[in-house]
């Protein structure tokens, strides 16, 4: 039988640089190492660089409201259904409203019921659909409900970070762990 291009790697059998990290995500999810965790660590690279870049964005001054439409945006967009999962997981632990998640969750964008948050997803849309050339009419519309220039490029921090995830996931063929069958 042929070994898949992209296995769910143990800590026994990931390659070395990828091990620190996949005992850190162990520790932190009492010892479970989900499936896209397991296929990305084939790229340590890739893996470490995604975890590195997810840690400063949560780290940044958008909301966590606000960094989960950037990530929920990315995930619909690129189909992700791993993503879409996990980050379902994550507003409902934030108490996002259920109008809220369903309007982010979307495959046509539905505009969301608060519009602080709205403005989040239209900045993220533009910023794609420009290649970051949003122009001034759209970044001050960002900037009108309350954002700051900081987060106009913390939004763009956000798109490479949850481009690496959800690209990769999708070509790692990352099933949904059984913890987040409830979210998908």
């Amino acid at each position: 039988m042929p070994v898949p291009a992209f296995p769910d790697h143990t800590l026994h059998s990931a390659p070395p640089a990828a091990r620190r990290t996949m005992e850190a995500v162990a520790k932190k999810q009492g010892g479970h190492i989900p499936s896209a965790v397991a296929r990305l660590a084939t790229s340590p690279e890739l893996l470490n660089g995604f975890l590195q870049a997810s840690a400063t964005f949560e780290a940044s001054t958008l909301d966590p409201l606000a960094r989960e439409v950037v990530v929920m945006t990315m995930a619909t967009r690129n189909a992700c259904h791993v993503c879409v999962a996990n980050h379902t997981a994550r507003l409902t632990s934030l108490g996002a409203t259920p109008e809220l998640i369903a309007a982010l969750r979307a495959t046509d964008p539905q505009t969301l019921p608060d519009e602080r948050l709205e403005g989040v997803r239209r900045f993220t849309l533009a910023v794609l659909a420009t290649a970051g050339a949003v122009g001034e009419d759209a970044l001050q519309d960002f900037l009108s409900l309350g954002h700051t220039p900081r987060n106009a490029l913390e939004v763009v921090l956000g798109i490479g970070t949850y481009t690496m995830s959800t690209l990769a996931n999708r070509m790692t063929g990352a099933p949904l762990d059984d913890r987040l069958a409830a979210f998908a």
